[in-house]
């Protein structure tokens, strides 16, 4: 069988990045029926030239795809001029990937100050950072990178293998300049506020018509009542004021 269509459908089926070690341990048998006196490097060199064989085809602008190298391996992703079509296929599948602004401001200052400490992490930031580590353990976007060695030895954090396959990256040296970062996050933030200012409000105003008809209905224990300030008696209103305390809710 031909190798070329064999390192095609390995990449492709692969859900991680695939080494070239991953890649020709797999292939091996297949190499040695045809050569069985191959030697190991030549056939790793042959593997390499064929991977970048494919790399030249897919990029081309007939594909739809690319074949990219990524955290130490090979892998399929969609082309950047395609994104908003996939994307758009993707949110109708499963909710996105998404991160709280402290989270990615967190995300950011690890990124391009590793590693790093809490303590210096929160000093950047302005604000307490240690809950918003936790969660970039758990995402397992960060990771521990040993301990620095100052008084309390306090722990230092990296970014890790998965920040590498969420974002994209071969290694960190292809993180964008702190400028570019932050003119990324500026419009992703903006589109969510547009996307949130559109939105219809009947739903919310339903829920909060709802909520006053149930609060009257109840009668709470503490005598309080929800008075709908356009539906409400003006004097009856002012008279209950006067004997127990009323939580207006606004419009």
């Amino acid at each position: 069988m031909s190798l070329r269509p064999q390192l095609e459908a390995i990449i492709y089926a692969a859900e991680t990045p695939i080494s070239q070690d991953q890649i020709y341990s797999l292939v091996k048998e297949s190499l040695l029926a045809e050569t069985p006196e191959g030697d190991p490097a030549e056939m790793k060199s042959r593997i390499r030239a064929m991977l970048e064989e494919l790399i030249a085809d897919y990029s081309g602008a007939n594909h739809g795809i690319e074949i990219r190298q990524v955290a130490g391996g090979y892998r399929m992703s969609t082309k950047p001029e395609q994104h908003d079509v996939v994307r758009a296929f993707a949110k109708s599948l499963k909710p996105p990937f998404r991160l709280s602004l402290p989270a990615l401001e967190t995300l950011a200052v690890v990124a391009y100050k590793q590693p790093a400490t809490v303590p210096e992490i929160s000093e950047i930031r302005g604000v307490d950072s240690g809950g918003v580590i936790a969660t970039l353990l758990d995402r397992k976007l960060i990771t521990t990178a040993g301990r620095k060695a100052v008084i309390g030895r306090p722990i230092l954090y990296k970014t890790s293998k998965e920040f590498l396959l969420r974002f994209g990256l071969k290694d960190i040296h292809e993180l964008p300049s702190m400028e570019e970062f932050e003119k990324l996050m500026a419009e992703s933030f903006q589109s969510d506020l547009l996307a949130s200012e559109g939105a219809p409000q009947e739903a919310s105003l339903n829920a909060s018509t709802t909520d006053d008809n149930s609060s009257e209905d109840e009668n709470p224990a503490n005598g309080s009542e929800t008075i709908d300030a356009e539906s409400a008696d003006t004097q009856s209103a002012a008279e209950e004021q006067t004997e127990t305390p009323a939580s207006v809710k606004p419009e």
